[in-house]
């Protein structure tokens, strides 16, 4: 199986991926790195990796379209089978969700449906809820919504600052992820009216 990892950012979730496989918990192909940042980290932790890198920057196509299309040109040389959003700020057209559709997964610094969006974290701790986690679901059409397919509760504590909740969210992404990317190698993972059912 052949992934693509899309990325915009430091890639600490595409460095959590790229060290499960290098240790054969995920049995598949580190293919691609996708990103639309020339300065993300994720790139230099793919190229440390061998990981091949498509730099595909939005501003320099007309229009989405002419983006996306550039993307998924990279996606079948590559033949991906599984797209795994790793912090990529942009979001999927719908055009690009179907033609992938069941094979796109995302992860999220909260419980989703609560605290959509880029900012789940600050978001969360400014609310003043007492729990916040991680969820990793399949992509649809719209932001942060789709199948669930495993969440993580992390407790908010009294003397937590956004900096050390987010440390705390991001080990819990670094474990899940990997585990759920594996599931779907597996092919344990069955979508049956918008609920995932694991299979054992």
């Amino acid at each position: 199986m052949n992934i693509a990892v899309f990325a915009s950012g430091r890639g600490t979730n595409f460095g959590a991926i790229i060290r499960a496989v290098k240790k054969g918990r995920l049995k598949a192909s580190l293919s691609l790195l996708v990103s639309d940042n020339p300065k993300a980290g994720a790139i230099g932790r793919a190229k440390r990796a061998g990981v091949k890198v498509a730099l595909v920057k939005r501003e320099d196509f007309a229009s989405k379209n002419e983006f996306e299309n550039k993307i998924i040109e990279h996606l079948e040389n590559e033949k991906i089978d599984l797209i795994v959003l790793a912090g990529f700020m942009r979001l999927l057209s719908p055009e690009l969700v179907q033609k992938y559709k069941g094979r796109i997964l995302n992860i999220h610094p909260a419980i989703l449906p609560s605290f959509k969006g880029g900012h789940g974290i600050g978001d969360a701790f400014n609310y003043g809820v007492k729990v916040t986690g991680v969820t990793v679901h399949f992509v649809d059409e719209d932001m942060d919504h789709g199948p669930i397919i495993m969440q993580e509760a992390v407790k908010i504590r009294q003397d937590d600052t956004p900096e050390s909740l987010e440390a705390r969210i991001h080990k819990i992404e670094h474990a899940i992820y990997p585990e759920a990317i594996k599931l779907f190698i597996e092919g344990k993972l069955e979508i049956t009216d918008r609920k995932v059912k694991i299979l054992a």
